[in-house]
């Protein structure tokens, strides 16, 4: 991808870097703080350890004092004990901060998505966004996720640093003695130059070898994710989606697994990190760890020569070769680290790219009751609109207006715009061209809101939620037990309901609990149609809403719908059209374009319209139910 081939500047990286830390603090502030105390107290205790241990092996190889030696003793068992223990106690409380890491960061870019223009959330361009975030965090930690281990590891590291360097530099003023012959030479300040020099170049080019092999998951994350994303859906989603389930067992879905996985999958020796790790990515990490073992060889070398020379006792050698060892690993740790955040940045693109992406429908801020003393009226005035990023119109030229307590039913034959038409209606997209009216108000003026409160809608594609039946129809937490009851016995779920040991408190599906109600297709539908009469709203909007209900099942639906809708508003879409018969005025569209308009006996009197075609070629199915 594009953001991530180009370089990454020093300041893009803290920029970036620091606004993810400021979700996290804002998210989850004790997160931060958990990974901070617990970092700083647990590199430090190692450091007190070794120093009481060195005192008491001095001690020992020296005057061997009785009391003193005591005191050394139960000084480390005391402060190891404490420490040991304070350290358990905060690294619990981290712990426990990082299992709401995967949720949290759900949670940020599911509040983004609920947020944003519906427009924008249905785009393409924002779905590979988001796969790709999660993509990147499933197969590398890469991104926000990335940040928090990062943080832990940068904590700890200048931690141990600064112990370090309090515990060794005596190791570099101690002199060797005069007596020492050629050992004399290590007091000289050129050698003790080198040798710092020598040890900490060793010492930044072990991680800067490891940091070089892991720009290589940056390098072929593209394959990755597509890889992971491929193996994700053949494992997870065919797998385990009750959906699909039929289809995957008749038909196997070999394809996937066959032939993209194969091509695809990042987790096969074929694959271009593999080969890349078989090849330079491993041997720059098989370099880092060669070179971090001659610095450990160096480390002994030079503190047993000073030692050998008589510049100290054995208890300092070892705290200046564990001083020494942890100061290396606590650099490394920290090159490491920001190496990972360098690499980091190019994902942290992609994060901000989609949680940046500005809302650019207008916001107004007018009420909707300020003009509804007449009721409602709806107008479409010269509507068109076509998808983003497509060149066909949807909709073309639409003009049509109704009213309150109309019925207007909505037909056509698939893909001829009548979905479009109620996404426009409800304010899900705006018109490309033309403007739609709410009492002679462009609707874009009205608060987004309060308008969208006008509209209760059961789309073809709805769904119910693996929670209580009640908060399912409510569509909240809290539920009118009996406007709920009523609502449900209205759609004609009352037999079904009546056979519930748990009525509303039932919990749907299995996902949550064993005990769970499956429903069928037909049921699920008439709960969701009892949920748009639940929310009571001035619109209701009906799209294929008996398609999973049997002929006999329908016809009981709406030989109520008159008396469930009552004074409200009614927009209704169909294929079927012996549906239409309730409705008072039918809207007839065809490629994008409404080209018949009437009550059902004007439009089926004219038999060269397509409202004539489609009814016909239906009604046969219908002879033996009178819709009068």
């Amino acid at each position: 991808m594009r953001e991530r081939k180009s370089r990454v500047s020093f300041k893009e990286m803290m920029r970036l870097t620091l606004r993810g830390f400021g979700v996290w603090r804002r998210e989850n502030p004790r997160l931060l703080l958990s990974v901070l105390i617990c970092g700083v107290v647990c590199a430090l205790t190692p450091y007190v350890d070794i120093w009481l241990l060195a005192r008491l092996i001095d001690e020992i190889a020296g005057g061997r004092d009785p009391q003193r030696l005591t005191i050394y003793v139960l000084t480390l068992m005391s402060t190891t004990a404490v420490l040991s223990l304070l350290c358990a106690g905060l690294t619990r409380w981290k712990n426990v901060q990082l299992t709401c890491l995967w949720h949290t960061q759900n949670k940020v870019f599911a509040q983004k998505l609920l947020s944003m223009d519906f427009a924008d959330m249905d785009d393409s361009h924002v779905q590979e966004l988001r796969s790709r975030i999660w993509q990147n965090t499933d197969s590398g930690g890469w991104g926000l996720y990335k940040l928090i281990y990062s943080f832990d590891a940068i904590i700890r590291s200048v931690m141990s640093i600064i112990s370090a360097i309090l515990l060794t530099a005596s190791l570099f003023i101690l002199p060797v003695k005069a007596g020492s012959g050629r050992l004399t030479i290590l007091n000289h300040p050129v050698f003790i130059l080198l040798i710092i020099a020598v040890m900490f170049g060793v010492t930044f080019a072990a991680p800067l070898l490891s940091v070089k092999a892991g720009s290589y998951w940056v390098k072929y994350a593209d394959e990755n994710q597509l890889g992971n994303r491929l193996f994700g859906f053949w494992l997870g989603n065919l797998g385990n989606d009750r959906s699909k389930a039929l289809d995957v067992r008749i038909y196997r879905q070999d394809i996937l697994s066959r032939n993209n996985l194969k091509k695809h999958n990042p987790f096969i020796p074929t694959s271009k990190l593999a080969k890349a790790a078989r090849g330079p990515m491993g041997g720059y990490q098989a370099l880092s760890g060669a070179v971090s073992q001659i610095f450990v060889g160096a480390a002994y070398i030079f503190v047993c020569l000073k030692a050998l020379g008589g510049a100290f006792g054995v208890g300092s050698i070892v705290q200046y070769v564990s001083a020494i060892i942890a100061l290396s690993g606590g650099l490394s740790t920290l090159l490491e680290a920001l190496g990972d955040l360098r690499n980091n940045t190019s994902f942290l693109r992609t994060v901000f790219d989609f949680l940046d992406m500005p809302n650019k429908m207008e916001q107004g801020d007018m009420a909707v009751s300020q003009n509804s003393d007449k009721g409602y009226e709806i107008e479409f005035r010269n509507v068109s609109f076509k998808y983003p990023g497509q060149e066909n119109y949807a909709l073309r030229n639409i003009s049509l207006t109704f009213h309150a307590g109309q019925r207007l039913a909505v037909v056509g034959m698939n893909g001829s715009g009548k979905t479009t038409f109620i996404k426009l209606l409800c304010r899900l997209y705006d018109p490309t061209e033309g403007e739609i009216l709410l009492n002679g108000t462009d609707i874009r003026k009205y608060s987004y809101h309060e308008y969208m409160q006008l509209f209760s809608v059961v789309f073809q594609d709805f769904k119910l939620l693996s929670f209580e039946l009640g908060q399912n129809v409510a569509g909240s937490m809290s539920v009118d037990l009996d406007k709920a009851e009523q609502c449900l016995r209205d759609a004609g779920f009352g037999t079904r309901f009546d056979k519930l040991c748990a009525g509303l408190a039932t919990i749907l599906y299995k996902d949550f609990d064993e005990k769970g109600v499956t429903v069928s297709g037909g049921e699920a539908q008439k709960i969701a149609l009892a949920r748009a009469l639940y929310k009571d709203a001035p619109f209701i909007i009906l799209d294929e809403p008996t398609a999973a209900l049997d002929p006999i099942a329908e016809f009981e639906v709406f030989s109520r719908m008159n008396q469930m809708i009552g004074e409200r508003s009614a927009v209704f879409i169909s294929h079927r059209l012996s549906s239409c018969r309730f409705c008072n005025d039918i809207a007839v569209f065809h490629e994008g374009r409404l080209i018949q308009r009437g009550s059902h006996d004007v439009l089926v009197s004219d038999i060269s319209g397509m409202y004539y075609r489609l009814w016909s070629a239906q009604a046969q199915y219908y002879d033996c139910f009178s819709w009068e």
